[in-house]
């Protein structure tokens, strides 16, 4: 990949917006090798973030705690957000649920990617608060980044996200024919799509490689992460990444510390039984709680230690730390710029109204990206 041009760079200065949160922020001590510097900081609870690779930087606001303004959005070089692909899309309100049709508006966004063909995908759960689907509203939607309009809706029914589903992140083959998403919902799944029928499947359904594991507890600030009744954090296949070349596809649940691993030609195959297809899931590793996952050209899986405040890296079968700060609270999804720099959106999950509810539903979060990652190529 190339190095951005003096115009995306300037861009990207541009997006320092808000200094003196970052001046304020300063006095925390990081560790790791490398160091965080903020790229936007937003009003909502942001997840997802990608970036095309032109430069522009995409972000998402699910409606978890609040009826939020914005699903989708480009992020300016001011550092202010555009509705994307426009305000009509945008325009769903869960108190207007049953007057806006819910299959051609975003109802409740949980991630964006954007792809090596030119296009933007958006993945719509239609859960707000992860609680029940709304009907008709599942989908995948293909934005094209050149006339920035909704050039394919893929909408999936109850038997590839069913009630209880959340449909969590996606990844791409490198061919642009097959896109694999994960189901952190009740009981979790992958979803297998091609992209040029439509058609998809719901897969590893139920499969332990997809679910929580029992025994471990999600732990932020030094303690149990727990709602006030009692409840702790439970999310099934969550984490996903794809390797460099396409061929293998990692994940694991966030309540876990198992990665697992299977070739995408089995997951492509219509024809393999469910059976032989569980056959061909691997063990690839042990980690922590995580929540995104992302392999860089080079091949290195980072991880969102989302205990830690932390972003670590497997190279090989060592896994270190890159990045440490307390400003990184609930580090959630990566992303890759042009120049090799890696982005990663701050959810602060550990501070939602949902564990503590004196905060109220609005939840201020962060996009930062790790000097120290690009350039590598």
């Amino acid at each position: 990949m190339t190095r951005l041009t003096a115009a995306a760079a300037a861009a990207a200065m541009a997006f320092l917006a808000d200094a003196a949160f970052a001046q304020q922020q300063a006095a925390l001590s990081p560790g790791g090798a490398a160091q965080l510097q903020l790229v936007a900081r937003f009003e909502h609870q942001v997840t997802g973030v990608t970036v095309s690779p032109d430069g522009r930087i995409f972000v998402n606001f699910p409606r978890w705690t609040e009826d939020a303004p914005i699903s989708v959005a480009e992020v300016t070089r001011d550092g202010g957000l555009k509705p994307y692909p426009d305000e009509a899309w945008n325009s769903w309100r869960n108190a207007r649920k049953n007057q806006i049709p819910a299959g051609d508006h975003f109802v409740c966004v949980q991630s964006v990617v954007a792809d090596a063909q030119g296009n933007l995908w958006v993945v719509d759960p239609a859960a707000p608060a992860t609680a029940a689907v709304v009907p008709g509203g599942p989908k995948l939607v293909r934005i094209d980044l050149k006339t920035n309009t909704v050039a394919q809706v893929i909408r999936f029914d109850e038997t590839v996200a069913p009630q209880g589903s959340y449909l969590n992140d996606v990844r791409f083959s490198p061919d642009g024919r097959h896109a694999y998403l994960s189901d952190a919902g009740a009981k979790g799944a992958l979803v297998v799509v091609d992209l040029q029928t439509g058609k998809a499947r719901r897969v590893l359904d139920g499969h332990p490689s997809t679910q929580p594991e029992k025994d471990v507890v999600v732990k932020t600030d030094g303690q149990e992460l727990r709602r006030p009744d009692g409840r702790g954090v439970e999310f099934a296949a969550d984490s996903l990444a794809l390797s460099p070349d396409g061929r293998t596809l990692y994940w694991k649940a966030l309540t876990g510390r198992t990665l697992y691993r299977i070739a995408t030609d089995a997951l492509e195959d219509p024809g393999l039984s469910e059976k032989d297809l569980e056959a061909r899931v691997e063990r690839a590793g042990e980690a922590e709680p995580t929540d995104g996952l992302w392999i860089d050209g080079s091949g290195r899986l980072y991880l969102s230690a989302i205990e830690q405040d932390a972003v670590k890296v497997l190279d090989g079968d060592r896994i270190t730390t890159l990045v440490q700060d307390k400003r990184l609270r609930w580090p959630d999804t990566f992303s890759e710029g042009p120049d090799g720099t890696v982005y990663v959106t701050s959810s602060h999950i550990q501070d939602m109204s949902w564990f503590k509810p004196g905060n109220g539903p609005r939840l201020a979060t962060e996009l930062w990206r790790i000097e120290g990652t690009g350039a590598r190529r």
